[in-house]
């Protein structure tokens, strides 16, 4: 019987092996080096905040593998033979395989920085990275993040909450400046401020320095600033994990390189998540670091592997986040500066930490993406306003379709088109009464 490998359990093989198994009755069995069983990456922040224990991370009950009959094993992968289809673990066992799908994940960048390997100084990617952190943070009295990402922001987060300092470097002259356009990154700084951290802007690492016993005690910057911590936290990006793939046949670039199908250059051999470069006729190839293109690129997989061939399609981009309490959402395109023929229309509330950024091609209209904190949209409705070109002044007068807060949550669609009104008094919306009851969107629904 024909037999799976999957190597690595994160979102993107899990859900290989989930979708492979509705669709066949194939041997299937998933290899990782860091858990024997899936967990959410996302939620090991709340683990060390106390909010929830490591089982509750987990979203299938141990049993669910067995069940299904998916074989998992604990082991680290040393070398593949793709001639022989064999697999060679660090201890020395050989598994054999009819079809192979590589799905391993992320590094997390470095940049050669003098100290970067002091005990002290981390990142936080793994369940053996929470668990570095525990110890790294125990007695540590103040911190400083590099970098202005998202793992960064979860850190920060983490360490506050048991008391201890937090300063930021970043790069940028705005905090996820490369990201955000002023207005939001605006927010989230004034927010993250709030809740304690200390920004330094257009700041970078120059050196991480130790004490006498050998750990880290203090940054330099390359300001000349030195700031004295017990704890440093690497937030600079992450990159594709390609090293077991680059010691064998299997091509890689960035990433582990796969078509439109996440077929790599050898026959039955796959990549999938963070760790595929795809490649494009026109234009740079991409590599997708996102928990949802993972899932996406997962279910399509598994239609291929299954015996239906099956194209990745991405789609409309998409992407949250989590800033403290504040949710962060972003559909289509919104640059992080101004383009040439693309408008936007920018509204913020007075007192709350809640914004909407919606932007417009100027000659046409047509919606090419909105950024939105504090308010959830509907991920259907925005894929379907994108997907088919809908104008600016459509997408406001039907923006409480997309509203996706619970019932009895205040409204904002009303002092959202007051303001769109304020900026454009040549351009005035005006709606009817019917207009402000909760619909649902429909196919019916005119896009003009």
């Amino acid at each position: 019987m024909s037999k799976l490998v999957i190597i690595g359990n994160g979102i993107s093989g899990v859900t290989v092996a989930r979708h492979v198994r509705k669709l066949s009755d194939m041997n299937i069995l998933i290899i990782s080096a860091e858990t024997e069983h899936f967990f959410s990456r996302t939620a090991l922040m709340y683990v060390f905040m106390g909010h929830m224990k490591f089982e509750h991370t987990k979203p299938y009950e141990d049993h669910f593998w067995q069940k299904n009959r998916i074989d998992l094993k604990q082991g680290q992968i040393t070398d593949i033979n793709t001639d022989e289809k064999i697999l060679t673990l660090a201890s020395g066992e050989h598994i054999d395989y009819s079809q192979l799908v590589l799905a391993t994940g992320s590094q997390s960048n470095k940049f050669g920085w003098p100290g970067q390997d002091l005990p002290g100084v981390q990142t936080l990617f793994s369940y053996q990275d929470l668990e570095l952190m525990e110890n790294n943070s125990k007695y540590a009295k103040r911190a400083v993040m590099v970098g202005g990402g998202l793992i960064g922001v979860e850190m920060a987060e983490m360490l506050i909450s048991r008391g201890i300092q937090v300063t930021f470097l970043v790069r940028e002259d705005r905090f996820w400046g490369n990201i955000l356009p002023h207005g939001e990154a605006e927010l989230v700084q004034k927010h993250a401020e709030h809740h304690g951290i200390d920004f330094r802007f257009e700041t970078e690492l120059k050196e991480i320095t130790a004490d006498v016993d050998g750990r880290v005690n203090a940054i330099i910057t390359n300001t000349g600033e030195e700031i004295a911590c017990g704890f440093v936290g690497l937030s600079v990006g992450v990159h594709p994990n390609i090293e077991l793939a680059a010691k064998s046949n299997i091509a890689v670039g960035r990433g582990i390189l796969v078509n439109d199908f996440l077929e790599t250059n050898i026959p039955g051999v796959y990549a999938a998540g963070d760790c595929a470069e795809i490649e494009v006729v026109d234009g740079r190839n991409r590599i997708e670091p996102l928990w949802y293109t993972g899932k996406m690129q997962g279910e399509t997989l598994a239609k291929t592997i299954a015996g239906k061939r099956t194209q990745y399609e991405r789609g409309v981009w998409f992407n949250s986040a989590k800033f403290f309490d504040v949710e962060y959402q972003t559909y289509g395109f919104v640059s992080n500066e101004p383009v040439d023929g693309i408008e936007s229309f920018y509204w913020q509330h007075a007192e709350q930490n809640i914004c909407i950024r919606i932007t417009y091609q100027h000659e046409t209209q047509i919606v090419t993406g909105i950024n939105t904190f504090g308010i959830r949209m509907r991920h259907n409705i925005w894929q379907n306003w994108l997907a088919n070109n809908c104008t600016l002044k459509y997408v406001l007068q039907n923006l409480r379709d997309a509203n996706f807060d619970p019932e009895f949550y205040r409204r904002y669609e009303k002092d959202i088109i007051a303001a769109f009104n304020q900026q454009h008094p040549n351009n005035q919306l005006t709606l009817s009464p019917l207009q402000w009851l909760s619909k649902r969107f429909t196919k019916e629904h005119t896009y003009a």
